[in-house]
C-alpha cells in the first residue's frame, strides 16, 4: 500500500473563536494509496501546517509503505527535528499521522479502537461530559442528560474574584447533585496565587479538576501548585510528543493529562503517553475526547474513560459518532469510520 498522495485544506470554521484557534485552525489531511484506499486525519496549524505536510511531510512519505505507521512517524519526527519538536510542525504530523491510521483500519477493515484491542467492545457506552461556556450552555447540558460538566471560566478574567467562581460551582454543584462531576477549566489565563485562592474556595464542592489555570510553560508553578492545590490539576492540552508529556510525568506536575490527539502527534503518540501513563498512575483524559479520532484510544486503552464533547465549529467530518444522554459508542466502521464532503479540496478556503 504505496502512498502516492498527500494533501491537506483548511476547512470553512463558521462560529470559530476569533484568535488562533481559527487562524491556525483545524486542518484536513487526506493520503491516497497505490491500492486505490484513501485515508483522512484531522491535524492543526492553518495554513502553515498546510505548507508542512505539502512540502517536507510530502516529500518524505511519497512511495512510502503506508502501513508502516510506527516507522513513518519516527520519519516525520527525525525530517523535521531542528525546527519541529512541538507546536505547529507537530500539529502538521498529528493529521499525517491520523491519516495513516485510517489507512491501516481500512486496510485490514478493522476499526482503530479493534486495531488497539482485541477486547474492544463495539456496544460498550462510554461516559461523556460537556465543556460549556455560559449558564445557558450548562443548563442544556444537564437537560440533555451530561451527568460531567466542565465549566470554561476563561469570563471571569485573568484575577477573578473566588467568590464569583465559587459561587457558580455551589450553583452547579446544586443543580446537579452530588454524583455528578464537575471540572473548571481557565484557559491559562491565572496566576499561582489566583488559582490557589480558587482552588481553596471550591474545594468543598468535590472537583475532578481544576484544567490548566496557568501558562503551560510554568513549570515551577505547577510544581507548587500540584502541592499545595486541594483540587486535582489537569493540563496537557497544549504538549508534543511523547517526550513532552515524559516531563510533565516524571515532574508530577499534573494529576491528569490531556493531550489533543490532532497536536500532539497524532495517534501513535497518543498511544505512548497511555503507556507513559500507566507506567506512572497517571490519568489520562484526552482533549475533546469524543471526536473520532480520540475515541478510539479512549474506547480501547482507557481503564477510567471520559470523553470530553467535540468542537463544535468543526463541521467537515461525516460519519462521527454522537452523544446520547449524555453516553458516546466509539465506531466499529473501518478506520475512524468517518468522510469529508467529496469537494473539500475542489472549494477555496
Amino acid at each position: 500500500m504505496v502512498i502516492t498522495s498527500l494533501r491537506a485544506k483548511q476547512p470553512p470554521t463558521p462560529g470559530s473563536p476569533a484568535d488562533w484557534r481559527t487562524q491556525l485552525g483545524q486542518i484536513v489531511v487526506e493520503i491516497r494509496t497505490s491500492t486505490g484506499l484513501c485515508g483522512y486525519g484531522v491535524g492543526g496549524g492553518g495554513a502553515a501546517g498546510v505548507h508542512v505536510i505539502e512540502t517536507v511531510l510530502r516529500d518524505r512519505l511519497l512511495g512510502c509503505d503506508a502501513e508502516d505507521v510506527e516507522s513513518l512517524h519516527r520519519a516525520m519526527c527525525q525530517e523535521t527535528v531542528f525546527y519541529g519538536r512541538t507546536g505547529l510542525v507537530v500539529m502538521a504530523i498529528s493529521g499525517v499521522d491520523l491519516a495513516l491510521w485510517d489507512l491501516r483500519g481500512k486496510a485490514r477493515q478493522q476499526s482503530v479502537a479493534e486495531l488497539l484491542s482485541d477486547e474492544f467492545d463495539v456496544h460498550r457506552p462510554l461516559p461523556t461530559y460537556m465543556t460549556v461556556f455560559d449558564d445557558e450552555a450548562a443548563q442544556a447540558a444537564m437537560d440533555a442528560g451530561h451527568r460531567a460538566i466542565k465549566l470554561h471560566v476563561e469570563r471571569f478574567g485573568d484575577r477573578p474574584d473566588p467568590a464569583d467562581i465559587g459561587a457558580l460551582v455551589a450553583e452547579t454543584r446544586r443543580r446537579l447533585g452530588d454524583d455528578a462531576e464537575i471540572m473548571l477549566d481557565a484557559f491559562a489565563r491565572w496566576d499561582l496565587e489566583t488559582t490557589l485562592r480558587v482552588a481553596d474556595r471550591i474545594a468543598p464542592y468535590q472537583i475532578t479538576w481544576l484544567e490548566e489555570p496557568l501558562p503551560p510553560d510554568d513549570l515551577a508553578g505547577y510544581a507548587r501548585l500540584v502541592k499545595e492545590s486541594p483540587v486535582p490539576i489537569a493540563g496537557g492540552e497544549h504538549e508534543y510528543l511523547a517526550a513532552g508529556f515524559q516531563r510533565l510525568i516524571d515532574a508530577r506536575l499534573h494529576a491528569v493529562l490531556q493531550p489533543d490527539v490532532s497536536w500532539c502527534g497524532g495517534l501513535t503518540t497518543l498511544i505512548e503517553i497511555y503507556n507513559l501513563a500507566r507506567e506512572a498512575g497517571v490519568r489520562v483524559c484526552p482533549h475533546r475526547g469524543c471526536e473520532p479520532y480520540a475515541l478510539p484510544a479512549i474506547a480501547a486503552l482507557d481503564p477510567q474513560p471520559l470523553a470530553e464533547s467535540p468542537r463544535r465549529w468543526f463541521t467537515c467530518l461525516t460519519g462521527a459518532p454522537a452523544i446520547r444522554n449524555g453516553v458516546i459508542q466509539a465506531s466499529c466502521e473501518a478506520g475512524f469510520g468517518v468522510s469529508v464532503a467529496p469537494d473539500l479540496f475542489c472549494t477555496p478556503t
